[in-house]
């Protein structure tokens, strides 16, 4: 499992790190990238350079959402089974409810993200769109792609 992460700078560049967690559970830091933008042609750099240095396979990726990167990732490594990070993506969701909703709307949105069974999310789903769907449709609609109906 690979994840990717970056820390800004007080200046106009990132430091993007590379964690790895083997099969065994141990981590590893495979790389610190100094960058002034982020991209898919980025990160397919530091894919090949990855590979070049030994990472043979990676079975999942947790990625940001960042347009281009599952398909970087596919490049080098075909195999991988690309995921969103649910940090970012509730981060992503938080930008956009009211700030007098947001304590509510995330005790509703916890029932999607932690369902215990394969259904329960939908269900929960279902019940956050009842409730939400009409004052945040975009938000709705984006967990919606990450929980497709079976």
């Amino acid at each position: 499992t690979i994840y990717f992460y970056y820390v800004t700078t007080l200046y106009s560049k990132a430091i993007y790190t590379v964690l790895g967690l083997g099969l065994e559970g141990k981590k590893d830091i495979l790389g610190l990238y100094l960058a002034e933008n982020e991209g898919a042609s980025f990160w397919l750099s530091i894919l090949t350079d990855l590979n070049n240095r030994g990472v043979a396979d990676i079975l999942i990726a947790f990625v940001d959402g960042l347009t281009g990167f599952p398909e970087a990732i596919a490049t080098i490594y075909p195999k991988t089974e690309i995921q969103l990070c649910i940090v970012h993506q509730i981060r992503n969701s938080l930008k956009y409810i009211a700030s007098k909703h947001q304590k509510a709307f995330m005790i509703d949105l916890k029932r999607v993200y932690r369902a215990v069974s394969r259904d329960a999310p939908e269900v929960a789903l279902d019940e956050l769109e009842i409730q939400w769907g009409a004052l945040y449709p975009m938000v709705i609609q984006s967990w919606r792609r990450l929980f497709p109906l079976s």
